[in-house]
């Protein structure tokens, strides 16, 4: 192999290396964005699919498996039910419930 091989060689075996170890969002690997995606899609089409959470007012995010709830709830009712429904998913490490109830 040329010098100039060897460099292509090291550069693309770099590239691959780096492009595993983080995404945008902390350290979280690429695989681990991947099932928090998996997860806060999960949890979004539970919502609409549910009469007693208004999907459209509770945002949903997910960091490693923890779920975060946010927006705004009619009553302590239906924050409660989003919580249960999001701790229902498949993944769900834990939630964090920041839904404030409209007075």
């Amino acid at each position: 192999m040329n010098k100039h091989s060897i460099a292509i060689v090291l550069l693309t075996a770099s590239f691959l290396t780096l492009s595993g170890c983080a995404v945008t969002r902390g350290q979280e690997t690429v695989g681990a964005y991947i099932d928090d995606t998996a997860i806060t899609t999960a949890v979004k089409a539970k919502f609409v699919g549910n009469t007693a959470v208004d999907a459209s007012s509770i945002g949903v995010e997910t960091l490693n498996g923890t779920v975060m709830l946010s927006g705004f709830a009619k009553n302590s009712n239906e924050r409660s039910t989003a919580e249960t429904v999001a701790r229902s998913v498949n993944g769900v490490r834990s939630v964090r419930n920041e839904i404030s109830v409209r007075p």
